[in-house]
């Protein structure tokens, strides 16, 4: 699922570092976890898309990386991120 450029702008300004910031850790993982989301309810009509499901798959394993390499460089950045996002670990 591609991100409209309104929504990937918001979550960019939500969770931007610095005011050029765009490729930050936290700024990915808000972005990975939009088109997460957006996959999660491309399944629900589409039950057999295996195809999808394996980008699924790929999505959320970038994001644990992210989140881990969060959690090792800053834990309360890793918790806000994880507070804003609603996920939990």
């Amino acid at each position: 699922m591609v991100l409209v450029k309104e929504k990937k702008a918001k979550l960019i300004d939500d969770f931007k570092v610095h005011s050029k910031d765009t490729g930050s850790a936290e700024v990915q993982i808000a972005i990975l976890t939009e088109r997460i989301n957006g996959l999660g309810d491309h399944f629900k009509t589409h039950k057999k898309d295996l195809h999808s499901r394996h980008g699924l798959l790929i999505l959320v394993s970038r994001r644990r990386k992210l989140l881990k390499y969060l959690k090792d460089k800053d834990m309360k950045k890793y918790e806000e991120v994880l507070g804003k996002l609603k996920l939990r670990k």
